[in-house]
């Protein structure tokens, strides 16, 4: 029986004990194999008793047998190093030639790698070229936007000057006219009572004395007049200070937040810039009455809005606590249908309705509340209805969803079927009779206030921490939930969302609509996001405010996003724009002097005054203010 070997590599040999390069034991895969056969040899030798002649000639076999085998796998490199290993004569001219050859072939092997890599550089550049003219087309592209639209806006601001110039014109031409053909001007109705009635008693017969009076008095009057008219041509020095020092303002905050003014142009420019022709078509004619691009006109209304405020001034102030709750966290303030009455909830377990208007004009001192309700439980979120003007719903900690009255401070109906804590509630604006609610069991419910269940049921994995009706439909509402996405569902087909919108990294604390199309949601991962829920896109992600544990409330109008943040701020954000565009620190001197832990103190809820640029908020001490933009 011949053992043949198995393995050609060449490995230590075992139990070896020599360290030296020169052992070729370590090296040559032509002695490995020997040696192999060699311990086979003794070893079968030994095994069956066989004499050293028998176990010569087994040696010899297997060596010449493996030295085929070698033959048959070695490369020609190892062939040529083996035979001048054994000592292969070879001449020097021999030799010569064979360093030749390699030397050529080291050469072109050298060679064959500098173009393998000068192809990769070239793909490279290649790569860098094409994007750098896209990048280039792109600036060309952006730059001949810009001409266009500085040509345009310089058109408009001439044929605006020309108009002003013409009413001017128009209008000293008529203060202008002789008195006594065309009568006094309009404007000086009070001072030509005075003086049409002084000439009639010059008429009835006033003394000469009196007369030059009268006459004195009817030349300052006209003298006065005249000054008034050339203060109107002319303006006045503190309002072109006061005018010059906001333009300088509205440039400040211009440079301020300019690279993401400079985003926002070049997105709507381009996005102008690829609709199709059939839109251009149906544009044409409004851009030549306008003279203006509408890519270009979209941004000079966001241009108008952001740099219109630049800071948030208080104009009232009210404690939102009592002597027997010493728990003033608000959690949810709210306008009613005609920002008539505001109405404030939280863990006091007590419902509050204010008039609007007292708070701001009357004494701090006098601030109480017209209506008060009491309830069960910590409250967790109000609605009004926006139809039924004396409806609000309210939510609570015990589950429980309540429609009152408050007129007669009655509920009006009390919904129990959430198993667990109810953190929202809102009442549809399309369909006044129906609201809907989301809670810690992971239902969304919608309701009927005439009737005493619930009419839908939606089943979900995760927490729901807020629900809101689509302002133009009583179908579609959106559900920000503690699985970070926001799930917008069709009510008349609840089997699956129609989208889910994901980003967020934290649980979704709050969702309002700014209109139809625009969702803003807040995380509590630091970032408000912006969505457009009929492209179903991700806009923008507001960043600034600090939102990691608590429920900090959030408000929407057509043009800003209010929310509240754990350093007892209040942020405004332009929707144009990611950064704050101002914010408002309610201080230390709302706070107790006795509270060593003030950092803990959060705004936990905001509201805007509709169409307006006034602002309810509120922070967990139970202060609310009312905030108003500013230039």
């Amino acid at each position: 029986m011949l053992c043949l070997p198995l393995e050609m590599s060449m490995v230590p040999l075992p139990h070896s004990t020599s360290n030296s390069k020169d052992d070729k034991r370590f090296y040559d895969p032509y002695l490995l194999p020997s040696w192999r056969a060699t311990c086979c040899v003794k070893a079968v030798a030994k095994k069956k008793g066989m004499n050293c002649a028998e176990n010569t000639l087994l040696f010899r076999l297997l060596k010449k047998t493996s030295a085929h085998q070698i033959s048959k796998t070695a490369s020609p490199i190892e062939h040529l190093r083996h035979a001048l290993q054994q000592g292969y004569d070879t001449s020097v001219k021999e030799l010569d030639s064979l360093l030749s050859l390699l030397a050529e072939k080291k050469r072109k092997k050298e060679q064959e790698e500098a173009e393998s890599n000068m192809m990769v550089l070239l793909d490279f550049l290649h790569c860098l070229r094409k994007q750098k003219v896209e990048e280039l087309n792109e600036i060309q592209n952006d730059l001949q936007y810009i001409k266009e639209d500085i040509n345009s806006v310089e058109r408009h601001r001439m044929e605006l000057y020309r108009k002003r110039e013409r009413y001017s014109l128009k209008l000293r031409m008529h203060m202008d006219e002789p008195l006594a053909s065309k009568g006094w001007p309009l404007s000086t109705d009070k001072q030509s009572s005075g003086l049409m009635s002084s000439a009639r008693s010059l008429q009835g017969g006033i003394g000469s004395g009196n007369f030059q009076n009268k006459k004195t008095d009817i030349k300052a009057s006209i003298s006065s007049h005249g000054l008034q008219r050339k203060d109107a041509f002319s303006g006045s020095e503190p309002q072109s200070a006061t005018q010059s020092g906001l333009a300088v303002a509205r440039k400040r905050r211009i440079h301020t937040q300019f690279t993401d003014l400079q985003e926002c142009y070049l997105q709507k420019r381009r996005n102008f810039a690829n609709q199709g022709h059939k839109q251009e078509e149906r544009d044409i004619n409004a851009i030549k009455r306008e003279r203006y691009n509408a890519g270009l006109e979209d941004f000079q209304s966001v241009l108008t809005t952001f740099t219109r405020y630049s800071r948030l001034r208080v104009i009232a102030e009210l404690r939102h606590g009592d002597l027997f709750h010493s728990a003033n966290i608000v959690s949810s303030i709210e306008f009613d249908r005609d920002d008539e009455f505001f109405a404030t909830a939280g863990v006091s377990r007590r419902i509050k309705v204010f008039e609007f208007s007292s708070v701001v004009n009357e004494p701090a001192d006098a601030h109480c509340p017209i209506v008060e309700m009491s309830t069960r439980s910590k409250l967790s979120c109000l609605s009004w209805n926006k139809y039924t003007k004396n409806q609000i719903a309210s939510s609570d900690y015990e589950g429980i969803v309540t429609v009152w009255d408050v007129t007669t401070r009655q509920s009006v109906m009390e919904y129990e079927e959430h198993e667990k804590r109810v953190w929202s509630v809102d009442f549809s604006r399309t369909e006044p009779s129906m609201l809907v609610s989301g809670s810690d069991d992971c239902k969304v419910k919608v309701w009927c206030t005439r009737q005493e269940a619930s009419v839908l049921n939606i089943d979900m994995k995760a927490n729901i921490c807020c629900v809101k009706y689509n302002p133009g439909s009583c179908f579609h509402v959106a559900v920000g939930s503690a699985d970070h996405h926001i799930h917008y569902y069709d009510l008349r087909n609840t089997s699956a969302p129609l989208h889910s919108f994901s980003g967020h990294r934290k649980a979704v604390s709050y969702v309002k609509f700014l209109s139809n199309n625009e969702l803003a949601s807040a995380s509590t991962d630091s970032t408000l996001r912006l969505w457009d829920v009929k492209e179903n896109l991700p806009v923008r992600t507001f960043r600034g405010h600090t939102n990691e544990k608590n429920f900090v409330g959030l408000s929407v109008n057509s043009e800003y996003i209010a929310c509240g943040s754990e350093t007892n701020e209040v942020f405004v954000y332009h929707k144009a724009i990611s950064k704050p565009a101002t914010s408002h620190e309610f201080g230390s001197s709302d706070m107790d002097d006795t509270d060593d832990d003030a950092g803990s103190y959060f705004i936990s809820a905001v509201t805007w005054k509709s169409n307006s640029p006034t602002m309810l908020t509120a922070n967990n001490q139970g202060t609310i203010k009312v905030l108003v933009l500013a230039a």
